[in-house]
């Protein structure tokens, strides 16, 4: 486990709020000149703490719709398995790809204009893998709430911890192909200087800070974060599918999770689970002691828990690949 001080911490914490602030603004903020941030970043990233930083874009608002597949297998061997996961992160619309240990083995998450690109899609996968699947679910995605990674920090905010909400209701922006390049370079590095973006996509820099800008106001781009490997820090991250015999009490249990300040992010989808909230806690029995909680306030109103733990993503994208 990396060893961090709370001024690493509260880097972190801050790049997590937008990390295409400048190490001069992320210095002010945290106390430090804004050469030691940017050595305290360097030597976080070489330390594999910081993974990569990425833009939270709301594609829904691009016309896309999510379709989410949960795949049980049988019968693979690691070739057939190592084969079957590169077919999906290959396709280009995928938005995650995720090996998981529970009650399922492999997610995966695509984005796609209507209903028939991802029957096309989800068709052409069973005519080639349908042998190694035991069992498998399709859910359409509705929304993604990201929350603030307060458990950074010596004293957790409590309070205004949601940052942004990606859901599908309808409305939608014009954007034109620059404005999908942008998008395309944010997307894989959210800190990628403006110079070097303009460089890229052939326009001047001042015409690219005016397109983010207008990107960030319709809503397209609602976050620039950093990913983060977490075990370093001593965390992990689960996925509990809480069912519910009380559905009416769903925010209530939403609201003492965000309480919590352990709330990464809260996944809702029609054709599965009644809350999916994602936590980030030390350890199993921490969770375990977190739901025990909820049971004791909440009594007789959980049906069932199933607990995932992400063990490997393969490929997390927020944006279909130009």
């Amino acid at each position: 486990m990396a060893k961090l001080d709370l001024k690493d911490r509260k880097i972190l914490y801050e790049l997590d709020l937008n990390c295409r602030q400048s190490n001069t603004q992320i210095g002010k903020k945290v106390g430090l000149k804004k050469d030691v941030v940017a050595y305290r970043i360097k030597k976080m990233q070489d330390e594999g703490i910081i993974k990569n930083f990425w833009t939270a874009i709301n594609t829904f608002k691009l016309g896309y719709n999510v379709f989410r597949i949960y795949i049980n297998f049988h019968y693979v061997n690691t070739q057939i398995k190592n084969e079957i996961i590169q077919h999906f992160t290959n396709y280009k619309n995928a938005w995650a790809v995720v090996s998981v240990k529970g009650p399922i083995d492999i997610d995966v998450v695509v984005w796609v204009k209507n209903v028939y690109e991802f029957y096309d899609f989800f068709d052409k996968t069973l005519e080639k893998y349908e042998d190694y699947f035991e069992k498998y679910t399709i859910s359409i995605y509705i929304q993604a709430v990201g929350y603030k990674k307060s458990y950074l920090l010596d004293q957790p905010d409590k309070f205004n911890r949601k940052m942004y909400e990606t859901i599908c209701d309808g409305t939608t922006e014009k954007i034109d192909k620059i404005d999908y390049t942008i998008l395309n370079e944010l997307a894989i590095n959210a800190r990628t200087p403006l110079i070097e973006l303009a460089e890229k996509i052939g326009c001047s820099s001042q015409t690219a800070n005016y397109r983010i800008k207008n990107l960030i106001k319709k809503g397209v781009i609602q976050a620039f974060r950093v990913n983060i490997d977490l075990s370093k820090l001593g965390l992990q991250i689960f996925k509990v599918d809480i069912f519910l015999k009380e559905y009416k009490q769903r925010k209530n249990i939403i609201k003492f999770l965000d309480d919590k300040g352990c709330l990464e992010c809260l996944n809702v989808a029609s054709g599965w689970s009644d809350i999916e909230p994602e936590i980030v806690v030390e350890n199993m029995d921490k969770l375990i002691q977190l739901m025990d909680e909820i049971n004791h306030k909440f009594p007789n109103v959980i049906r069932r828990l199933e607990y995932w733990i992400m063990a490997e993503v393969h490929k997390e994208r927020w944006l279909p690949e130009l």
